[in-house]
């Protein structure tokens, strides 16, 4: 009978300290992640527009030597136009403000790129065709089964699936940078002539020294 209510005892403990030890590292975890991951996964977007989601993080929190840069990488089930339309009202419902920077993108990209601001950072938000949606890509010829089989339990006479039709959905990139760190927010190299120095002079292309003859002496 004693060893019973010491067994009980000591399953009771286990489990006390089991449950006690679940919410604290929770917590621990929540603490020490880059609050600004956590806030990405707050967003109210459509579980269709964050499927297969990457992190990725560099440099410091605290701007030591290097300043954090974070990316997450998703994929979606639709179109760039429609997956772009509910990232924008996420992150206009979460603070975020649209911020017309001269270098975004800093080069032509495909698909639909913007900017913004909110407090100390910067967020670029991407939104693209999926890679298989290049023109390479699409035009690979289909693999047809030889006459008379079929495959997956699909008829011979059924029309070959070509890639065209199975690459569908969108890529969504998402940037965040410390607005310290990032050199959009600082002031652009100017090209007034007070800073660069005087102008030089005039070159001139009809010189009238051009048409003497030189005698010989």
């Amino acid at each position: 009978m004693q060893q019973r209510r010491l067994r009980a005892m000591a399953l009771i403990m286990v489990a006390v300290v089991v449950l006690a030890a679940l919410p604290l590292y929770f917590g621990i975890r929540a603490a020490t992640r880059d609050p600004v991951f956590n806030s990405l996964d707050r967003l109210e977007v459509p579980g269709w527009a964050a499927q297969e989601r990457t992190d990725a993080v560099s440099g410091s929190r605290w701007c030591l030597i290097d300043c954090r840069f974070r990316e997450r990488t998703m994929t979606s089930e639709r179109g760039t136009e429609e997956t772009a339309q509910v990232y924008t009202a996420a992150l206009t419902d979460a603070g975020w403000l649209p911020w017309d920077a001269e270098l975004c993108p800093s080069q032509p990209v495909e698909g639909q790129y913007n900017c913004w601001t909110r407090d100390e950072l910067t967020l670029d938000l991407w939104v693209r065709p999926p890679a298989c949606s290049g023109d390479l890509l699409l035009q690979r010829p289909t693999v047809e089964p030889p006459s008379g089989e079929s495959t997956d339990g699909e008829s011979a006479d059924s029309p070959p699936v070509t890639e065209a039709e199975t690459c569908t959905g969108s890529v969504v990139s998402i940037k965040v940078r410390n607005a310290i760190g990032d050199d959009r927010m600082k002031p652009q190299p100017s090209t007034d002539p007070s800073l660069t120095g005087e102008d030089p002079d005039p070159v001139f292309t009809d010189d009238p020294l051009l048409d003497l003859e030189v005698e010989p002496s």
